[in-house]
């Protein structure tokens, strides 16, 4: 069988026929696994969600998992016609994306057969694919990638994520963990990444990394960080929510540091991603993508001050993603419904 996602035109020609022959569409169950629960929903093969549910992930027994994502699936498709299931989560899995090899966000889960795992715990066709991956998938069907053929998408949240879409093609790479985007080195020998490098993009660029900054200003006793220290006092340390309480206020240090981490991100963007990868769109999503132009500003400012070939190359658009949490949920879905029919 072709690879699912080449020859996009044709399979959803074949999967248009198959509806009509069954006299009923066929939905596909998209389920989203994060290190506190995993959420899970019904979606249509216009990328809509039907239902959705969540549950508590037990990131410490393999078993358990594989329980509470069959129950899930289960009663997500009672009374439906289910395609197929597909699994999103962060992690490196293989390239044919059988084996979850490590997943940072799940204790359990080393060298684990998951695809094979699930698919004998729901009797359904399984599609394992990265969380990012899948995220960019949904913009690219039926969000704000939508009508263009490359694109790239960095999801802003924990760390940063990325997926690269070209000619239509979701890329991989060789052994299947391609569209690492997080861990481009931006500052060669800089700050202390998670990966053990030093200077990634994830290291400035992630709401972790924001809020990091933020508490060390917020503790610095900096006069401008008066907000953000009364704040942290309110409660003893300062939470990504205060944080963008601040952000929406538009409190002078808060700002300053968002502020930072778009111009960090569009420097990226301009000197690595587009030079590289040529894509038509940068869709910017995940959890600190919320405040919008605070960031998106500031990226499209320096990306505009350090792109090459400025004024003879076609315009590129960066934009905020449509979907937010949901995203992983419906590109699983989509993923998994093309590549069984």
């Amino acid at each position: 069988m072709d690879h699912p996602i080449r020859n996009l035109g044709g399979k959803l020609a074949f999967w248009s026929f198959l509806t009509f022959q069954m006299g009923e569409k066929m939905h596909s169950i998209g389920i989203d696994i994060g290190g506190t629960k995993m959420a899970g929903a019904l979606v249509d093969d216009a990328g809509n969600i039907l239902s959705e549910l969540k549950v508590p992930s037990p990131i410490d027994d393999s078993d358990q998992m594989i329980e509470a994502i069959g129950s899930l699936i289960s009663a997500l498709g009672e009374g439906q016609q289910v395609a197929a299931v597909g699994v999103a989560a962060a992690g490196f899995m293989s390239a044919d994306r059988e084996i979850m090899y490590h997943s940072p966000n799940i204790a359990a889960w080393r060298n684990e057969p998951l695809k094979k795992r699930i698919e004998t715990k729901t009797k359904l066709p399984v599609l394992l694919e990265n969380d990012a991956n899948a995220a960019g998938w949904a913009e690219f069907r039926f969000g704000a990638g939508a009508g263009s053929n490359s694109m790239i998408m960095l999801t802003i949240g924990t760390g940063v994520g990325g997926a690269i879409i070209s000619d239509g093609i979701l890329l991989k790479g060789g052994f299947g963990i391609g569209g690492e985007l997080g861990h481009a080195v931006l500052n060669p020998g800089g700050k202390q990444c998670g990966c053990g490098q030093r200077g990634c993009v994830e290291s400035y660029c992630s709401g972790t990394a924001l809020l990091k900054a933020a508490r060390e200003l917020a503790s610095s006793g900096d006069a401008k960080a008066a907000r953000l220290k009364e704040l942290m006092l309110a409660t003893g340390e300062l939470s990504g929510e205060q944080l963008y309480q601040a952000i929406s206020e538009d409190d002078s240090a808060a700002n300053e540091l968002i502020s930072e981490l778009g111009q960090n991100l569009g420097t990226a963007i301009a000197s690595i991603y587009v030079p590289l990868l040529d894509p038509e769109l940068v869709v910017i999503g995940g959890g600190v993508s919320a405040v919008g132009d605070r960031l998106l500003a500031p990226i499209r400012s320096s990306f505009e001050r350090l792109i090459p070939a400025k004024g003879y190359r076609p315009e590129l658009k960066i934009i905020k993603a449509k979907f937010l949490n949901q995203a992983g949920l419906i590109g699983a879905a989509d993923l998994a419904r093309h590549s069984v029919s």
